[in-house]
């Protein structure tokens, strides 16, 4: 291996964290996944939180894992991950509790108040976001309530473990974006939204750009000769920027599906979409890593499938995913749902659910028993596919222009049963990107930042790298 310094990227995902090391043959990247660690909310009392003490155990052990394989030493370290949830702290920087997971019901009554105080045309037209239950903005508001000091700091997730490790606490412009409380013209803090939401201004982090160096690690870990001189820099913290930073090709006419937990289904887009259309059709404006704004809408995704596959586990029929699929492929499909229905956001009885959906529409229901597993398969990837397609015809109707292509990203790029669904049900060409595009849009960000003598992304640099690094599979 070369002598050249490695990198270091941590994903954090709902449903497993990451930590992948780049290291150098020659001027060849190779990518290598050193550490996974399964991930999921728990319930705590009547609260939906995330074990966060338990998840950064498992990082450190990753980048201990790291720091042996990497005798070169490491030259920097970044983090991306989920949006809209946060830390609180205390005054020593510790972590008032584990934090709440955006899935918590807590946000009903706020998102009810919040409405009574501005419309959500207005809101849209202010901060570019969908108003959605669960942004930032409505868990900040819950706080009080759920016995939380209101003017505590706070940060969030991706941010706060790049605190944690020895970073000033910030935060990263393409995550702030997706908090409710970013002005879309400015791109800083609205202290308008604050004031109209009582949230206090006081302990704000401040919203820094993509690629920035936030500090050195430090710590336990920071004692390992492999990271003397290690950096840590904020990448596109919200993990879907970071995937769309990890395409390669021309965005232009081409639509993502970034398929995980959630499906978010838009393009880049030069400025934002703040129309009453946008609005009602469901979308989004956030933050892109070299500038402009992903617009799209969030879709619920292998969330539906993932809590139908615990419940058997459960009920003692587990089942491998690749198995399900292929089984699934000579299932007859029970109908169409509204995959975006409120209750298969929620956890728990998810087939009951899928269900209670079917009666809804008039169609039979799938009996929950041993066997029938891959009917209900079938019927969230017909479902899946079918929603895919919708958000599709929004998404030309607002920017009056036909697309041309998809381009799924993400773990649901494995699903070929769904990767042809969409390409049936949307009648255009799909093309699949890499499993871990967050991970390959990390490291871009990285290298694309470091070769800038002032820190500030090109789009240009970004797309080189993340051309050399698509060519550069993930090891498992």
């Amino acid at each position: 291996m070369s002598t050249k310094p490695a990198r270091i990227a941590i994903d954090l995902g709902a449903e497993s964290c990451r930590v992948s090391l780049l290291r150098w043959r020659g001027d060849t990247p190779q990518i290598e996944l050193i550490h996974r660690l399964p991930n999921g909310p728990t319930h705590d009392g009547s609260s939906l939180r995330w074990p966060f003490d338990r998840i950064f155990a498992g990082l450190e052990e990753g980048l201990r894992k790291a720091a042996d394989a990497a005798p070169e030493g490491v030259a920097s370290i970044a983090v991306d991950g989920w949006a809209v949830d946060y830390v609180r702290l205390k005054a020593q920087g510790e972590p008032i509790a584990n934090p709440f997971c955006y899935r918590d019901e807590r946000t009903i009554a706020t998102k009810e108040r919040a409405d009574q105080l501005i419309s959500a045309a207005s809101l849209f037209q202010k901060a570019g976001a969908q108003p959605l239950r669960i942004n930032t903005l409505y868990q900040l508001m819950a706080d009080p309530e759920s016995g939380i000091d209101a003017h505590a700091p706070w940060v969030n997730l991706p941010e706060y473990v790049l605190h944690r490790l020895g970073g000033r606490r910030v935060a990263e412009y393409t995550n702030a974006t997706h908090t409710g409380l970013v002005d879309i013209a400015t791109g800083d803090w609205s202290h308008q939204l604050l004031d109209l939401f009582g949230i206090p201004a006081d302990h704000l982090p401040p919203i820094v750009s993509t690629g920035t160096i936030v500090g050195r690690l430090n710590g336990p870990v920071a004692e390992l000769p492999a990271f003397r001189s290690t950096q840590l820099v904020v990448p596109a913290c919200h993990d879907t920027a970071s995937a769309i930073a990890g395409i390669a090709t021309d965005l232009d006419g081409t639509a993502y599906i970034c398929s995980g937990t959630w499906s978010l289904v838009g393009t880049v887009v030069s400025s934002p979409i703040i129309t009453e259309e946008a609005l009602q059709a469901g979308y989004t404006n956030q933050g892109a890593a070299a500038g402009g704004f992903c617009f799209h809408t969030n879709v619920n995704g292998m969330w539906i499938l993932k809590q139908c596959l615990e419940s058997w586990r459960q009920a003692g029929r587990a089942w491998e995913i690749s198995a399900l699929i292929a089984q699934a492929e000579e299932c007859d499909c029970a109908g169409i749902i509204p995959v975006d229905a409120a209750p298969l956001m929620l956890d728990g009885d998810m087939p009951e659910r899928l269900n209670d959906e079917l009666r809804k529409i008039g169609c039979a229901t799938i009996e929950n028993c041993a066997g029938n597993e891959p009917k209900f398969a079938r019927l969230i990837f017909e479902s899946l596919a079918s929603r895919y397609k919708s958000a599709i015809e929004s998404l030309e109707s607002m920017l009056g222009r036909p697309i041309r292509r998809i381009h799924i990203l993400g773990g649901g790029s494995q699903n070929q049963l769904l990767t042809r669904l969409t390409a049936q049900h949307t009648g255009l060409p799909v093309e699949t990107g890499n499993v871990e595009s967050s991970t390959i849009g990390n490291f871009a960000v990285q290298l694309a930042a470091a070769e800038s003598p002032n820190g500030k992304l090109t789009l240009e640099s970004l797309r080189r790298w993340a051309l050399v690094l698509s060519e550069s599979s993930v090891r498992q």
